[in-house]
């Protein structure tokens, strides 16, 4: 694929290898806004969304409002992923909207989202999010999609739609005409996105080139495997995401994957990585660089 034209309207060249370190699930429960809050101090991350329809979503928004340069986008949600731990929408009590689940809550996967949801149900909920963020004091840098929902061919639009009314960026990977990308329980042709990614160019839209992760089902050996990742970079800019939390009795009870969320934190949390990425020759950047691109 042609590369990136954003690279050159921030000043590096085609070859150089930028990426948005950046924290998922802030505000799911308060380990993940403790995590975070101390990761942002410490210096290693660069970007981060809220979950707004979720317990901890004001304590969020008040350290936000404590911490205004803060890089703090919307992690539009429409799952609720865990057992014993759930939420809803926030912008309808309507069964038919297509965004419930049996018990009253988000689906716990997106599959039913994405074959039963309504688009104008999704298109409020997201919309309904990202407003309530900017009510609470939250100056949004970019929009992404929790559990990658909303990166499907139906719902696609609502997430495009919301992010660029408010002229900030979303994170859509740019992919070319020989790759997939699966999205929920179908994948599509790369060709059927190859398209949409040259028409948001076009208009001038910022996109990443990739999305990467540190995983959540394998805590051993975080901080290796986060240098072998980030030394892999190739050209262009990578959205890379951890959920980092730190280790409370919570936390514990919600989530099962809890070793890695802990061990995504403590990696980030050491001076061996923090030195690494700043001597690595990698350009860390955040959305709020692309949000300023796109309004300018």
């Amino acid at each position: 694929m042609n590369p990136n034209p954003v690279l050159k309207k921030l000043g590096y060249s085609d070859d150089d290898k930028l990426v948005i370190i950046h924290t998922d699930d802030i505000g799911m429960c308060q380990a993940s806004l403790d995590a975070f809050a101390n990761l942002w101090d410490f210096g290693t991350i660069s970007s981060a969304a809220v979950m707004v329809p979720c317990p901890w979503f004001p304590a969020t928004a008040e350290w936000c409002r404590k911490n205004p340069e803060v890089d703090m986008g919307i992690h539009a949600t429409l799952t609720a992923e865990w057992d014993s731990y759930r939420w809803g929408p926030i912008s309808t009590v309507e069964r038919a909207s297509g965004l419930f689940d049996d018990e009253g809550y988000f689906h716990h996967l997106e599959p039913p989202v994405q074959a039963g949801a309504t688009l104008e149900a999704v298109r409020a909920e997201v919309q309904a999010q990202f407003d309530k963020a900017v009510q609470f004091g939250i100056f949004p840098t970019h929009i992404d999609a929790h559990m990658l929902t909303l990166l499907h061919p139906r719902l696609i639009s609502a997430y495009i739609e919301t992010a660029t009314r408010a002229k900030v960026p979303f994170m859509l990977p740019r992919i070319d005409s020989e790759a997939e990308m699966g999205m929920g329980s179908d994948a599509q042709p790369a060709y059927e996105f190859g398209t949409l990614v040259q028409q948001l160019e076009e208009q001038g839209i910022p996109l990443v080139d990739r999305f990467d992760w540190m995983p959540l089902d394998d805590p051993d050996d975080q901080i290796n495997l986060a240098k072998k990742k980030l030394r892999e970079l190739p050209a262009g800019i990578t959205h890379f995401v951890f959920h980092p939390s730190t280790d409370t009795p919570e936390l514990r009870a919600i989530c099962p994957d809890w070793p890695s969320r802990v061990a995504n934190y403590e990696a980030f949390m050491s001076k061996e990585l923090k030195d690494f990425i700043k001597n690595e020759g990698v350009q860390v950047i955040g959305y709020k660089v692309l949000r300023d691109l796109m309004r300018g």
